[in-house]
């Protein structure tokens, strides 16, 4: 790619994307004040101010009061200068958000998809929903991002397979780009939960770390350098499949039919899960059995951990033995990438907290030659859909905030 030269023009565009996202990140400021931390003088910061307003991308919201003479303006980005949209599609429900390009979720609705089974027509109408709740027309949204269970090619940013959702599949994305008008883009769930992790939760300031997702199954994604690791076919962190003692080997191909060998019916969600690996020792049913054998009789396996880590002299010898399925899992990827952090999300990852974060590490210490810091998620809400939020934002914000500056 060509390297633009450094003329008046290239500058201005950079001091405005610079002054752009120190609004979002740190507004309201002053003029002052950006100039403070930018390093630019008053009278470019003063210029800067002046073209950002007339493009509408940032505005007078308030004054401070200082010493001698007038107070300074304040200015913030104008938050309906762009929004976006972002997704979580499971199979009980579709979730869709709505957000102002500073990242404030404008609306959040979930809709139930009534077995339907056009990936379209199901986005079309959750984002319709979300859109009308927020009182912004789907015309609007400058970007999508969309967050499935299964395998999402890095190529084509279609997705390959979904065990959970068997009619998503290659084509998918060029329908929803047709019917949406907008970029779009289909993510791993889990990925962008690691990507919530990094902007919102205990990861913020470790650009390596492993998220471990325990929910109905389980999944994994790993951020190295700052930046996802998807593998190149996509299939980077479906640990699921991962061969363990205690359990019988995973068989059967991905892509047949889920009442094919190598699948069995979850009884506590009513989908396909896998019948081997991994994932058959600790998905929701694995981990509620386990409870059960340890005399707990609540309903769901969240339940069961839930209680157990509240009460952990009567929880104790369950989440002993539940850290020791898991850490089979946290260990393996610490051999292989030494991560230092393994984040703890899902429901399940959620409801053990701390009691059961601390008996992985102590596991992981006995059978890997180093133990990384076994944390609980610090994400709030709906991880998958604020990481899908976070990513269209970052899209948007090139797009608007990028744009030349006029001559």
């Amino acid at each position: 790619m060509p390297r633009r030269p450094g003329t008046p023009r290239l500058l201005r565009e950079l001091n405005d994307r610079a002054a752009l996202d120190l609004l979002v990140g740190q507004g309201p400021l002053t003029r002052a004040q950006i100039g403070e931390h930018t390093g630019l003088s008053k009278v470019t910061a003063s210029q800067l101010l002046s073209r950002l307003e007339e493009r509408g991308l940032v505005e007078v919201v308030g004054e401070q009061a200082g010493g001698r003479g007038p107070n300074a303006a304040l200015y913030a980005v104008v938050p309906s200068s762009a929004y976006v949209a972002g997704l979580e599609v499971g199979p009980d429900g579709v979730t869709a958000g709505v957000a102002d390009i500073t990242g404030s979720i404008v609306a959040q609705v979930t809709v139930d998809p009534n077995g339907a089974d056009d990936p379209v027509k199901t986005v079309h109408n959750a984002v319709a929903k979300a859109c009308r709740s927020a009182k912004v027309a789907l015309s609007r949204l400058n970007a999508f991002v969309i967050g499935t269970p299964g395998v999402v090619d890095p190529r084509t940013g279609d997705v390959q397979f979904s065990f959970d959702l068997p009619s998503w599949h290659e084509g998918v994305l060029a329908g929803l780009k047709t019917d949406l008008r907008r970029p779009v883009i289909i993510e791993n769930d889990v990925n962008l939960a690691a990507i919530a992790e990094r902007a919102y939760g205990v990861a913020k300031d470790d650009e390596d770390f492993a998220l471990m997702w325990l929910d109905r199954g389980m999944g994994l994604s790993v951020m190295l350098g700052g930046r996802l690791h998807r593998g190149r076919s996509g299939g980077a962190g479906e640990i699921g499949y991962l061969p363990v003692p205690g359990a019988p080997l995973p068989s059967g191909d991905v892509r047949r039919d889920p009442a094919d060998e190598g699948f069995t019916e979850s009884t506590t969600w009513g989908i396909p899960a896998l019948a081997g690996g991994y994932g058959s020792l600790v998905g929701a049913d694995a981990v509620r059995g386990l409870a059960h054998a340890h005399g707990y009789t609540e309903p769901t396996a969240v339940e069961c951990v839930r209680a157990a880590a509240l009460d952990e002299e009567r929880g104790g010898s369950f989440l002993d033995e539940l850290a020791h399925r898991i850490s089979y899992g946290v260990t393996s990827v610490n051999i292989v990438l030494d991560p230092g952090l393994v984040v703890l999300a899902g429901q399940l990852g959620r409801a053990g907290g701390e009691p059961l974060a601390t008996r992985i590490a102590r596991s992981v210490s006995r059978i890997s030659p180093t133990t990384p810091t076994i944390a609980v998620t610090g994400v709030e809400g709906n991880a998958v859909l604020r990481g899908a939020l976070h990513a269209a934002l970052e899209k948007a914000r090139d797009e608007v905030f990028s744009s030349p500056a006029e001559s």
